[in-house]
């Protein structure tokens, strides 16, 4: 027996509610704990634009990975999915609706 049917455009509707989401390597959440064990959702828009909304949720984070004039720090990867920001200076990179931003820290040293 089929089960109950679902109005055509219900799996469009869900689909347009996407968000994209922000994962970061661990050594982050010692320096910012509040985003530790959560899924971090923000608004679609440029890689600027997610950063800024980070800050919303964590007060400094933008601080700890872009320098003084705004532009990524030498030692931070950023991620759109599997890509790598191209723009890493006015961070305009577009972030879509369905996409993960990815940022590294990265290590040095030896």
């Amino acid at each position: 027996m089929p089960g109950p049917q679902l109005p055509a455009g219900l799996f469009r509707a869900l689909r347009l509610k996407a968000v994209p989401t922000v994962a970061m390597t661990r050594h982050l959440y010692r320096f910012f704990p509040q985003l530790e064990n959560r899924t971090i959702t923000v608004p679609a828009g440029s890689v600027a634009e997610v950063l800024r909304a980070m800050d919303e949720i964590a007060p400094g984070f933008s601080d700890y990975i872009l320098d003084e004039r705004g532009a990524l720090r030498r030692h931070v990867n950023v991620s759109i999915n599997d890509a790598q920001v191209i723009d890493r200076k006015t961070l305009a990179d577009r972030v879509p609706e369905d996409g993960t931003l990815f940022i590294f820290q990265a290590l040095s040293g030896g």
